[in-house]
Protein backbone atom coordinates (compact mmCIF):
# COMPACT_ATOMS: atom_id res chain seq x y z
CA UNK A 1 0.00 0.00 0.00
CA UNK A 2 1.07 3.76 -0.53
CA UNK A 3 -0.18 6.78 0.34
CA UNK A 4 -0.01 10.13 -1.49
CA UNK A 5 -0.92 13.42 -0.31
CA UNK A 6 -2.23 15.36 -3.49
CA UNK A 7 -1.88 19.32 -3.57
CA UNK A 8 -4.61 20.76 -1.93
CA UNK A 9 -3.70 19.74 1.95
CA UNK A 10 -5.91 22.57 4.29
CA UNK A 11 -3.52 20.92 7.16
CA UNK A 12 -6.69 20.42 9.49
CA UNK A 13 -5.21 17.60 11.53
CA UNK A 14 -7.73 14.53 10.72
CA UNK A 15 -5.03 12.45 9.19
CA UNK A 16 -2.50 12.87 11.91
CA UNK A 17 -5.77 12.09 14.26
CA UNK A 18 -6.07 8.86 12.93
CA UNK A 19 -2.98 7.34 12.12
CA UNK A 20 -0.05 9.80 13.87
CA UNK A 21 2.91 6.54 12.79
CA UNK A 22 2.09 7.71 9.44
CA UNK A 23 0.38 11.16 8.84
CA UNK A 24 2.24 14.03 10.44
CA UNK A 25 0.86 17.60 10.05
CA UNK A 26 2.60 21.23 9.92
CA UNK A 27 1.98 23.53 6.85
CA UNK A 28 0.66 20.47 4.65
CA UNK A 29 0.34 16.99 5.57
CA UNK A 30 3.27 14.78 4.89
CA UNK A 31 2.80 10.52 4.99
CA UNK A 32 5.66 8.16 6.06
CA UNK A 33 5.02 5.44 3.72
CA UNK A 34 7.99 3.25 5.62
CA UNK A 35 5.30 2.91 8.41
CA UNK A 36 1.90 2.05 6.82
CA UNK A 37 2.58 -1.92 6.94
CA UNK A 38 0.03 -2.67 9.86
CA UNK A 39 -1.53 0.54 9.98
CA UNK A 40 -3.29 0.06 7.09
CA UNK A 41 -7.10 0.45 8.03
CA UNK A 42 -6.37 3.75 10.37
CA UNK A 43 -4.78 4.83 7.05
CA UNK A 44 -7.95 3.92 5.02
CA UNK A 45 -9.60 6.14 7.48
CA UNK A 46 -7.86 8.79 7.53
CA UNK A 47 -7.91 8.77 3.87
CA UNK A 48 -11.53 8.55 3.89
CA UNK A 49 -12.26 11.12 6.79
CA UNK A 50 -9.93 13.65 4.57
CA UNK A 51 -12.58 17.03 4.15
CA UNK A 52 -10.84 17.97 0.93
CA UNK A 53 -9.84 14.58 -0.22
CA UNK A 54 -6.52 15.14 -1.32
CA UNK A 55 -5.23 11.37 0.50
CA UNK A 56 -4.42 9.13 -2.38
CA UNK A 57 -4.46 5.02 -1.21
CA UNK A 58 -2.96 2.53 -3.83
CA UNK A 59 -2.52 -0.93 -3.12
Amino acid sequence: MKVTIEEGCIACGACESFCSDVFKVEDVATADNSKVAGNESAVKDAADSCPVSVISVTE
